[in-house]
């Protein structure tokens, strides 16, 4: 194949998409989008989101060290757009959305209810790089819609209709696999079972 050369052109997509709310320490509530964000450790379970500074969740986020991610479903497309390229500076993007706002478990900013997935998370260190700053945190816990939960209790995320954001533009996450982990070395009778009992998972789904 032919490739052309892009220097200093950062081309890693697609990356998922997520909405970020956070509350400063005069109970004001704000939501953005970001587009950089990443898990880093699993013990202890740390992720990273890289935000430019004159943004205003910068200065919410910077004085409460702490935000919740929301991932929003195909259906929130709009909304979630919405809110990255406006400012909470000039509107107030939540009542414009008309988002559902619940209380968070282990930190004071809230979530948005409509996202069937939430992550609660502490900051734990920022560091400055350039354009945007990087905010490493813990997270503390997370609320998963009971109807992405099998009965094995595995997370089904295929459930969810999320979405990815990749060169400008948004896609929806597909439902069907083209494989799982280990599944190029793993022997063909586990591959089978794995397929039945995915099977029949959907079947108990559906009832």
């Amino acid at each position: 194949m032919t490739k052309n050369i892009f220097k200093g052109s950062i081309v890693l997509n697609p990356v998922p998409v997520v909405m970020v709310t956070s509350r400063n320490n005069e109970g004001k509530t704000n939501v953005f989008t970001v587009a950089w964000i990443g898990t880093i450790c699993t013990k202890p379970p740390l992720l990273s989101i890289s935000i430019r500074p004159e943004r205003l969740s910068y200065e919410y986020i910077k004085e409460s060290m702490e935000f919740t991610i929301n991932l929003p479903t195909k259906k929130l497309t709009r909304e979630t757009d919405f809110c990255g390229v406006r400012s909470g500076r000039k509107i107030d993007k939540i009542a414009e959305m008309n988002f559902t706002m619940k209380a968070g478990k282990k930190v004071k900013s809230p979530y948005i209810e409509e996202c069937p997935i939430n992550i609660e998370c502490k900051v734990k260190s920022i560091i400055p790089l350039g354009t945007h700053d990087l905010f490493i945190a813990e997270v503390l816990c997370s609320h998963i819609d009971k109807k992405l939960i099998d009965e094995n209790g595995k997370i089904h995320f295929e459930w969810a209709n999320l979405i990815t954001y990749s060169h400008g533009e948004y896609f929806s996450v597909p439902k069907i696999s083209i494989g799982s982990f280990g599944y190029s070395v793993a022997k063909k009778t586990t591959i089978e079972r794995k397929k039945i009992r995915k099977k029949l998972v959907k079947v108990d789904k559906k009832k």
